[in-house]
């Protein structure tokens, strides 16, 4: 029961008092007063205690009205209460499931026809590095020849300048070739596909390769230019393809192993040439040609095995939408039918960058999402070619002559550099899914930025100390010892798996062209620094590995055993030690997302917004603690989640 306003109590007794006294005056007949006057007046009073009666009666219903509305928000709020536990309870049921599905994604093998897929993508890098060392070897015989044709065509003897100028750009253009490609690799997957795009790229190849070997039978060094121009294009797309194809073929816990038989077949391919190039094989005068037009091996082969290897199931399933084509794909490469986790892995990615599906170079350079792991990206490709590894395979024998060694020894040493590269590269495979991609660089630069200085202390002492020529070969050996641990694979590993499939074909674009731009720079301006620093050549070398190990250190996430949705979450909260807890929910926040689509009513997923700025209007945030990720609606009816989703009380769910 409600009680009266005291207002209202006080005019009541006011009023009860009034008409007291008014009776009393009646009943004494104290003072003569018209009984019709007394009764008015008690009218009148009683008129407005009417009127006082139905206001506080109207007071009495609004407060009964508004008892009701709370006790409407009081159930409504307990209703939340329920479903927000009920959500809750969903998460950790969608969180463990995600966690069992990782664990079998780690406990997928290498098949057969797996091994068969990258033994046919990496002839690609082994082109790469046949080509990048082959002309070192029969540079003598490659002069003698310009100054052949030269006197031929002008009967004039060439100058010792302008041969050396022809042959510098007989070695740079296979840079500048390879930039070409390399930029243009990322159309080229995006509109051919990585298997369609290599297959395209050996007839390159094949033409590279004709037209150097052909050089001599057309007594023209023109066309030696133009097969070096052509090959680096060839393997400018390589060093863009392979490495993408590789790590969206390969299973979670076998990508680093895999990614760096990239490396491998980098440094085979260069050992091949060093060995093909030695005077006793086809470093001559009359062989030469053959062994420039030996490039065409790698390209035929590829051409061969190469067709009957599947597409990437990524690229299938991601830009072209082909589930049915991504699950045979899939079921070729792991030797089985049970490839759900797989899919489920490459919806997650792809749910995670569906804003971003048809990302362009210019695109990504402006994305404040993706600056970071393109500049990461950009860097570590800077600490493969800046550390002074392409001084050491462009110019080791002249290094090894300055250094003391005679001419013989000088060329046996060059090729050791190619033996161990080929063997600490294989050592590097097993350690790189256990020690990690981010360690074992920090310990490749840390390694080479020491011996980088031993280097050098061995040239400055080498007249006063005979035996230290020998300390220059052991320098040298153990500076590729550590550049093949590190540096050597895994810039070319991590760039593909720091971006998701919308970004990743621009990303190894910019990468590979910054790459092949510094490959450029070292092999143009090295031989002035020889001589203009003489002994102290490598210092330059030894200041960037010293600022590549910080940025290192500092910035570079470890991305071991991560699937690509966990390394984007990284860089979504910025990759310190508390987002890498955080990224590992990324993969459920984004399959509750797409569980809750379509299934909270407007009402009440409205409650589910935060607004610290203007959202995407359909999007969910989720809070954890004091941060906060907005992710992307998810498309529920090709990705249906792998739960069955909470039941909502009263929410018709």
């Amino acid at each position: 029961m409600v009680s009266l306003s005291p207002s209202l109590q006080k005019q009541v007794s006011v009023m009860s008092m009034n008409l007291s006294a008014k009776l009393d005056e009646l009943q004494r007949g104290d003072r003569q007063l018209e009984t019709t006057v007394a009764l008015c007046e008690i009218r009148t009073q009683l008129q407005e205690l009417t009127k006082s009666v139905e206001s506080c009666q109207s007071e009495v219903s609004e407060v009964k009205r508004d008892m009701v509305a709370i006790k409407h928000e009081l159930d409504t709020v307990q209703q939340v209460k329920e479903e927000i536990e009920e959500l809750r309870e969903y998460v950790d049921r969608l969180e463990e499931h995600s966690h069992r599905r990782k664990l079998r994604l780690l406990q997928q093998g290498l098949t057969f026809f797996l091994a068969y897929a990258i033994f046919a993508a990496v002839l690609g890098m082994l082109q790469f590095g046949y080509n990048t060392g082959v002309i070192n070897a029969p540079s003598g015989q490659i002069e003698s020849f310009m100054r052949d044709v030269y006197k031929d065509r002008y009967g004039d003897d060439m100058s010792e300048k302008s041969v050396k100028r022809l042959f510098s750009l007989a070695v740079s253009i296979f840079a500048i070739g390879g930039m070409v490609g390399g930029i243009s690799g990322g159309v080229i997957a995006n509109r051919f596909g990585r298997k369609g795009g290599l297959l395209l790229n050996n007839m390159l190849g094949i033409v590279g390769a004709c037209l150097m070997g052909f050089t001599k039978v057309a007594h023209s060094y023109e066309m030696l230019f133009l097969g070096r121009f052509v090959i680096g294009i060839n393997c400018g797309l390589n060093t863009s393809l392979v490495p993408m194809y590789i790590s969206e073929i390969a299973p979670l816990n076998l990508r680093g192993g895999l990614g760096t038989v990239n490396q491998l077949a980098v440094t085979v391919g260069l050992l091949i040439s060093q060995v093909l190039g030695i005077e006793k094989i086809l470093g001559t005068n009359d062989r030469w040609p053959i062994l420039l037009g030996l490039a065409v091996v790698p390209a035929i082969a590829q051409l061969v095995l190469l067709p009957i290897c599947p597409e990437s199931p990524r690229y299938l399933l991601i830009t072209k939408q082909w589930e049915e084509e991504a699950r045979r794909a899939l079921r070729r490469l792991r030797g089985s039918n049970q490839v759900e986790e797989d899919i489920d892995e490459m919806r997650a990615e792809e749910r995670a960058q569906q804003a971003e599906s048809t990302i362009k170079m210019s695109e990504l350079i402006c994305s404040p999402t993706l600056r970071a792991p393109l500049v990461i990206g950009v860097v570590m490709q800077l600490s493969q070619q800046l550390s002074g590894i392409n001084a050491v395979f462009y110019y080791s024998t002249q290094l090894f002559l300055n250094a003391g060694l005679t001419e013989e020894r000088a060329k046996l040493a060059s090729i050791g550099i190619g033996a161990i590269m080929v063997i600490m590269t294989l050592v590097s495979i097993p350690l790189m899914d256990r020690t990690g991609r981010r360690t074992l660089h920090l310990y490749g630069l840390g390694g080479m930025f020491i011996f980088s200085i031993f280097i050098t202390i061995s040239f400055l002492i080498k007249e006063m100390i005979g035996w230290m020529s020998y300390l220059s070969v052991v320098s040298t050996l153990s500076f590729v010892v550590f550049f093949a641990v590190g540096p050597g694979s895994i810039p070319w590993m991590i760039t593909a798996e720091l971006f998701s499939q919308g970004p990743r074909p621009a990303a190894m674009s910019i990468a590979v062209l910054i790459n092949w731009m510094a490959n450029f720079v070292v092999g143009i301006a090295f031989p002035s620094m020889m001589a203009v620093l003489d002994n102290y050549t490598f210092l330059p070398f030894s200041g960037f590995l010293a600022v590549f190990w910080i940025f290192t250190y500092k910035k570079v996430p470890e991305t071991k055993n991560k699937t690509f949705e966990e390394i984007l979450g990284l860089f979504r909260h910025g990759h310190d030690r508390s987002s890498l807890r955080d990224s590992r929910l990324y993969g459920t926040m984004l399959n509750c997302t797409n569980a809750l689509e379509g299934h909270i009513p407007p009402a009440e997923s409205a409650a589910l917004m935060v607004a610290e700025e203007k959202p995407h209007p359909d999007s969910f945030v989720f809070a954890a603690g004091s941060e906060r990720s907005s992710i992307a609606p998810a498309q529920p009816e090709r990705a249906p989640p792998p739960l069955p989703p909470p039941r909502f009380p009263n929410s018709g769910v």
